[in-house]
C-alpha cells in the first residue's frame, strides 16, 4: 500500500484531505503536535497520528519513517519548514505543498501586501509574475518555500496557490462576516465597492481533491486551486443567508469603506481570479461544487462553534483580521443608513 505523510494534517485542509487519501487506497500518517485535540478525529479517518513539531529532528524522522511515497504539506510557511524535509529527500517519493495566490503580482509589481492592490488579468493563471522570495511576510514566504521544492529536482512537488479558503476548521472564516450579523439579529448589510469585490474563493473540498489528485499523479507543477467562478462579496453574502435560511437586505457603498462601513474581508478594489484550466488539463480536475454548495457545511461549523463561548476564542484567525478595520461597526452602519434614507 502507498504511505502519505500529511503534515499539519489536523487541521482546515486535513479535514477533508486525509480521508480523501484513505478513501483512495492510501496508508495515510498525520503529523501534528496536539494529540487530544487531533486523536480521536485522526484515527475516525482511518489515518495514523505521529505527535510532535515538525522542526524536531526525531519527530520528522519518526514521521517519515523508512520513507513514505508523498509528504502533503499544508501548513507550510516558508523555505525553512521545507529545508528539514528536503534533507531527508531519500525518503520522499513526491510532494504535495499548499502555498498561496497572495504570492501575486501584476505587471508593476503591485499585490495583496503592497500599499496599491495589483490590477490583475482576468484571470490570473500560474505564469503570472510573483514577489520576490524572502521571510519577511505571508507572500515572500511563500515563495520561498516554492522554489525550495521547486529546486529539489529529484523530488516532483506539486505547489497549489488556493485563495480566500472556506470550510470547517478554517483558521480564518471570513464568512463569520456574514454569519455573525445574521446571529446579532442584524437584516442589513452594507458592501463598499458597489458589493462588486472578487477576492476568489476557495473550498477546502476543491483542496482535498487537488491533494488526492496529486498525490497520485506525482508531478513538478504550480497550479491555482479554487472555486468554479469567483463570487462577489454580495454573491458570498447571499449564499451565506442561503445556508442560513434567512434574507438579508444588501445595501452597497460606491468606493472604499468609510469608518469601517462596508469593509468585508473580500473587500478588494479590483477582481483576483484565478484560472482552474492547468488543473483540468494536468490531473483531469472536476470541481467538487460552487461556492453556494461548498459553503454551507463552514457555516453550519460556524454557528455550532459560535454557540460554544466567545467568538475570538473560537475564531483566532478572524480575530487577527480584525487589524483590518472593525467587520462589524453597527453604530456607524446604523448612521450610514439613516443618513441613505434621509437623502432617499
Amino acid at each position: 500500500m502507498a504511505t502519505a505523510l500529511v503534515i499539519g494534517g489536523g487541521g482546515q485542509i486535513g479535514r477533508l484531505a486525509v480521508p480523501a487519501l484513505v478513501a483512495d487506497g492510501w496508508d495515510v500518517r498525520v503529523l501534528a503536535r496536539d494529540a487530544a485535540a487531533h486523536g480521536p478525529r485522526v484515527a475516525a479517518w482511518g489515518a495514523e497520528l505521529v505527535v510532535g513539531d515538525r522542526h524536531d529532528p526525531a519527530v520528522l524522522d519518526r514521521a517519515l519513517g523508512h520513507g513514505v511515497d508523498v509528504v502533503v504539506d499544508v501548513v507550510a510557511y516558508d523555505d525553512t519548514d521545507a529545508e528539514p524535509l528536503l534533507a531527508r529527500r531519500d525518503r520522499i517519493g513526491s510532494a504535495v505543498v499548499v502555498s498561496s495566490a497572495a504570492v501575486y503580482v501584476d505587471a508593476h509589481g503591485d499585490g495583496f501586501e503592497t500599499d496599491e492592490f495589483g490590477a490583475f488579468p482576468l484571470p490570473v493563471d500560474e505564469d503570472q509574475p510573483t514577489v520576490a522570495p524572502g521571510r519577511g511576510s505571508y507572500a515572500t514566504g511563500k515563495v520561498a518555500l516554492e522554489l525550495a521544492w521547486r529546486a529539489a529536482g529529484d523530488v516532483p512537488a506539486t505547489v497549489l496557490r488556493p485563495g480566500a479558503i472556506h470550510g470547517p476548521g478554517c483558521r480564518q472564516p471570513r464568512e463569520w462576516t456574514f454569519v455573525k450579523r445574521v446571529l446579532d439579529g442584524r437584516d442589513v448589510r452594507v458592501l463598499a465597492y458597489d458589493g462588486a469585490s472578487r477576492f476568489h474563493t476557495t473550498s477546502t473540498q476543491v483542496l482535498a481533491e487537488l491533494v488526492r489528485l496529486a498525490a497520485g499523479a506525482p508531478g513538478d507543477r504550480v497550479l491555482n486551486a479554487a472555486d468554479p467562478g469567483a463570487p462577489t462579496v454580495a454573491e458570498i453574502g447571499v449564499a451565506v443567508d442561503e445556508a442560513l435560511g434567512v434574507r438579508t437586505r444588501t445595501v452597497t457603498v460606491p468606493g472604499p469603506p468609510v469608518d469601517d462601513v462596508g469593509l468585508t474581508p473580500w473587500c478588494v478594489p479590483r477582481p483576483m481570479v484565478l484560472d482552474m484550466s492547468r488543473a483540468q488539463r494536468s490531473l483531469g480536475y472536476v470541481a467538487p461544487g460552487v461556492y453556494a454548495q461548498t459553503v454551507r457545511p463552514a457555516v453550519e461549523w460556524l454557528v455550532e462553534q459560535a454557540r460554544a463561548g466567545d467568538w475570538r476564542a473560537a475564531f483566532p484567525g478572524f480575530a487577527r483580521m480584525e487589524a483590518m478595520g472593525d467587520f462589524f461597526p453597527y453604530a456607524a452602519e446604523d448612521r450610514y443608513l439613516a443618513g441613505v434614507a434621509r437623502d432617499g
